[in-house]
């Protein structure tokens, strides 16, 4: 064999096993950035954001989603916490939508916190639970003070309710206490 002949054999061998590593390499970051946009976090944040009404006054009704969604979600002993990153595509214009969202074992995803980037740069929140009423934490109970924690148990649920809608409205939490 000539000296030409070894080169073009050891180029080739070089070249296919570099298309192996890129085709492997490609396959594992398709299989990531897939199983994030089709998880079951992903699919809370987009139906979030589909009916969001802040998100739709500025960027019309929702119509899709970019094709990647980024960012991670962490798994831990049940509970878990994922941070994603949307592009949303409205009647008049398009935003990257920055979502969080809590997981906690038997239950669904929860939207935690939610933004996107206006035209002149600002974070707009999408979620405010001082500006919701809808602001509702399963398995959490916000509460002023230990006394009205004694009260809390003390009460039906109905009354229990009452009272931490009452509190709610009136903007006092500062104890969080697990149910």
């Amino acid at each position: 064999m000539t000296t030409k002949k070894i080169v073009v054999i050891v180029a080739s061998i070089v070249i296919v096993l570099g298309f192996i590593v890129v085709l492997f390499v490609g396959g594992i970051i398709g299989a990531v950035f897939y199983g994030i946009s089709n998880s079951d976090a992903a699919l809370v944040a987009k139906d979030f954001l589909s009916n969001n009404e802040r998100l739709k006054q500025d960027i019309g009704e929702v119509k899709d989603f970019g094709k990647f969604v980024t960012g991670n979600i962490n798994l831990n002993n049940g509970a878990g916490n994922a941070e994603l990153n949307l592009k949303v595509i409205g009647e008049r214009k398009q935003v990257n939508a920055a979502v969080e969202l809590a997981y906690r074992s038997g239950h669904q995803w929860r939207v935690t916190a939610a933004s996107y980037k206006n035209e002149a740069g600002e974070t707009i929140d999408l979620l405010n639970p001082y500006e919701s009423r809808k602001f509702v934490v399963p398995n959490w109970v916000f509460v002023m003070q230990t006394l009205v924690c004694e009260r809390v148990e003390r009460h039906s649920p109905s009354q229990t309710n009452s009272l931490l809608y009452k509190l709610r409205r009136e903007r006092k939490f500062v104890l969080k206490l697990a149910a």
